[in-house]
């Protein structure tokens, strides 16, 4: 790891620039706003010309703000500076056309990054965390720990709570837990964390980015000017090349986490708890015990590789032991990840909807022994051959729903001919309801239902809430 300056943005001022957003919606709207309330001139410019879009824009321009709907192609004369949506490709028309011409492109994470301190106070420091899977859970353990140590904190992000709101806003934090995506990534080249983690990386967004080389790049970014800690997954090779490539501060540390027993400088796990071998004194012969494994909710293998990695950056952060263990304990997880509904004649019933790629989807299969797994929607372009071969030892049974249930089919047949699969020809919402019963017909008692689909939703469902509220109906339709 090299050396690299960490800078803020204090001082930055927006009087009068050209500012364009690229896009509407949770992010485009709030970043209008704040840069229309520091005096820049902003014309928002929007692909989507449909009822929900003229709304949003009424309310903008009401405020002094130019909306350009159904042309985001165009590059409005006299822009200084884009700042985009995280989901607008980097291909886009308008953005080539701002490169021609030197027009920078921010993120509204790097606009949040500009904006720190400015009111001149010592801005919090920032705690980031990205992967393919599992960065919800980890940000909210790692601001549960934070606020057992007693630290002001708040989960924000790519997690419904806006980065720009946490820097604006009139609370006071101490430090802040940040869920970063690629996209946001992407779009943030000024981001300087304290310490960062990324906790895995499998093959996502491919179409947005290219290819998995450039999807990497973006994760990669995180490590950029790190202070005291770069976390990686040492069960994940590519995570710890993406600390070897980073330019970061003097004296950054690479902290490894493992499932297994740590080596000096790594968290892991021994005997059923949680230790520490890289914040304490002589590493090479002593540990920490943080936690015990039974500490974290839910704790199936991958959900612990989350714990030790949200307990990484906050000892980075100088949490004491204690406040790790009390901060596990109190976390509750979302719904749709690895939720229990319920036991149903001695069958456990899993809501994974969460588990919307192949990545997520193993790492559910990987926790439970005998399984009926129910799974399909939207393949995104995956292919499902290395997750059957991995998971077919655990399979008992399996109900197929949704558009591209055939690819995980065919690839069933290859790797796991010998297990019974249930091929429900329907896409309609209550499908899940068939596909439910059909998996308790399948089930034996101390078996596993488990709906991990290692697909998106939406050729049934809005999201992947939906999907999983439909599996809990269902599945207490059975208990009826």
């Amino acid at each position: 790891m090299g050396s690299g300056k960490v800078t803020d943005g204090q001082g930055l001022s927006f009087e009068g620039k050209h500012v364009t957003v690229a896009g509407l919606g949770v992010s485009g709207i709030p970043a209008a706003k704040v840069l229309h309330g520091l005096g820049a001139l902003v014309t928002v410019v929007n692909d989507g010309d449909d009822e929900r879009s003229r709304a949003q824009a009424a309310d903008l321009e009401a405020l002094g703000i130019t909306v350009r709907l159904g042309d985001g192609a165009t590059l409005p004369d006299g822009t200084e500076l884009i700042v985009t949506t995280p989901g607008w490709q980097p291909d886009k028309p308008l953005f080539t056309a701002a490169r021609a011409a030197g027009v920078e492109i921010w993120g509204d994470v790097e606009l949040a990054w500009r904006l720190r301190g400015r009111d001149g106070e010592e801005p919090a420091p920032w705690l980031a965390v990205t992967g393919t899977n599992g960065k919800t859970t980890t940000v909210q353990m790692l601001a549960s720990i934070l606020k057992a140590g007693g630290l002001r904190t708040a989960a924000v992000g790519n997690i419904g709570v806006s980065v720009l709101d946490a820097v604006l806003g009139d609370e006071r934090y101490d430090v802040l837990a940040v869920e970063l995506s690629s996209y946001q990534l992407h779009w943030a080249p000024s981001l300087r964390a304290h310490s960062a983690a990324i906790l895995n990386l499998a093959p996502d967004h491919l179409d947005w980015h290219g290819s998995m080389e450039a999807y990497a790049a973006d994760k990669g970014r995180i490590y950029e000017g790190n202070q005291v800690a770069c976390v990686y997954n040492v069960a994940d090779k590519a995570t710890e090349d993406l600390v070897r490539e980073a330019d970061v501060e003097e004296g950054c540390r690479a902290i490894g986490f493992t499932l297994g027993s740590p080596a000096p400088s790594q968290l892991g796990v021994v005997d059923g708890i949680l230790v520490d071998r890289a914040f304490v004194e002589d590493r090479q012969k002593n540990a920490q015990e943080l936690a015990e494994v039974s500490d974290v909710n839910p704790p199936a293998p991958h959900n612990i590789a989350n714990a030790l990695a949200a307990a990484a950056l906050a000892r980075a952060f100088g949490v004491p032991a204690k406040a790790v263990r009390d901060g596990l304990r109190a976390f509750t997880p979302d719904a749709h990840r690895i939720a229990h509904v319920a036991d149903v004649d001695g069958v456990a019933y899993i809501d994974d909807s969460k588990a919307t790629n192949t990545h997520a989807a193993e790492a559910s299969l990987a926790a439970y022994e005998s399984i009926v797994w129910i799974a399909g929607g939207l393949a995104k372009g995956a292919t499902f051959d290395e997750l059957v071969a991995k998971s077919a030892k655990h399979l008992r049974g399996v109900v197929l729903i949704g558009a591209d249930r055939a690819l995980i089919r065919e690839a069933l047949a290859r790797h796991a001919p010998e297990v019974p699969v249930v091929d429900l020809d329907r896409t309609d919402t209550g499908a899940m309801l068939a596909a439910v019963q059909e998996a308790q017909r399948l089930a034996a008692v101390g078996d596993t239902v488990l709906l991990a689909p290692a697909c998106a939703s939406m050729d049934m469902f809005a999201n992947y809430n939906k999907r999983g509220d439909a599996f809990a109906t269902a599945v207490r339709e059975l208990g009826a």
